[in-house]
């Protein structure tokens, strides 16, 4: 069934003049793009750099900013309103979960304690979802990297000079119905298909560690070393599509090559192409297909 506009992920956000924009900054080019984004619409952005998560420092460090401990997440609250925050972004990979022991207490965080609790036992989007009620409780509106920077979310369509076969349609259909099911379970969001059938599937370990399984199960001889194959991301049903969205970027392009794959395909408008122009001239220099399969949530028609 086709998606209404309202569940596609590629529409802007209009910010009211005197709006003052925080981002959670996790680890990749997610948060430098959402950054550049807000300083050139005239919003220069404040960074909460999650230490030990955020890499792109000398980056991010151009704008106002402030390291936090993910141990010290409950002072977090208190940190946005002294910095008049009004909106704010969760973007970047965030690895690791905190640990509980050694969380600092505050007032705050005991108050939210046992239901973060709860949602890290439902998985990453229950405990995103947690997180964005309890910010929007306190009068802090929770914004999509993609309404901040829409020009990053896939379109539909053939993306590169290559293109899918017929044999790699059939390794995208398997592929994606073996995401959205492990989705579902909120495992992951990627999954792998070669020769028209799943041979991985993404865990804990991300896009990265999943693309390395295939390279070395190719390299091990499991998987015939002329066979081609698809990684496919797309969201989890249900998803929380504020947070945590499908992305790839030129690191994806590369380690899908090494481990033999033709290409890769996303949902069209509920993933993000992270540095666009970089990733797809790599793919072109590769020889690998991107597309963005149709807003459906079954396939690509």
């Amino acid at each position: 069934m086709p998606m209404t506009k309202a569940e596609t992920a590629g529409a802007g956000l209009d910010l009211p003049p005197g709006a003052r924009v925080g981002i959670i900054a996790g680890g990749g080019s997610l948060p430098v793009e959402v950054a550049a984004g807000l300083a050139g619409q005239g919003h220069p952005p404040f960074v909460v750099l999650m230490d030990g998560e955020a890499d792109r420092l000398a980056e991010l460090c151009r704008y106002e900013h402030e390291t936090l401990a993910l141990e010290a997440i409950g002072s977090l609250i208190p940190l946005l309103k002294r910095n008049r925050i009004t909106h704010l972004v969760l973007a970047g990979e965030i690895k690791r979960r905190p640990r509980l022991t050694q969380m600092h207490p505050s007032l705050s965080l005991l108050a939210v304690i046992p239901v973060v609790v709860m949602a890290l036992a439902r998985g990453d989007d229950g405990l995103l979802k947690v997180v964005a009620r309890g910010l929007e409780a306190r009068g802090i509106k929770v914004v999509g990297a993609h309404e901040i920077v829409p020009n990053l979310v896939a379109a539909e369509g053939v993306l590169t000079r290559a293109t899918p076969r017929k044999s790699d349609w059939r390794d995208i259909e398997a592929g994606f119905a073996a995401a959205k099911a492990i989705g579902a379970l909120d495992i992951g969001q990627a999954a792998i298909a070669v020769g028209g059938r799943t041979i991985a599937l993404e865990g804990i370990e991300g896009t990265a560690g999943l693309l390395d399984r295939a390279r070395l199960l190719r390299g091990h001889g499991r998987i015939a070393g002329k066979t081609r194959g698809v990684l496919v991301k797309c969201t989890k049903p249900g998803q929380e599509l504020r947070a945590d969205l499908p992305s790839m970027g030129p690191q994806t392009v590369e380690a899908a090559h090494a481990a033999g794959l033709a290409g890769i395909a996303v949902e069209a408008g509920r993933s993000l192409i992270l540095e666009g122009p970089a990733t797809l001239s790599r793919a072109n220099d590769l020889g690998l297909f991107i597309v963005g399969l149709a807003a459906t949530e079954s396939g690509h028609g």
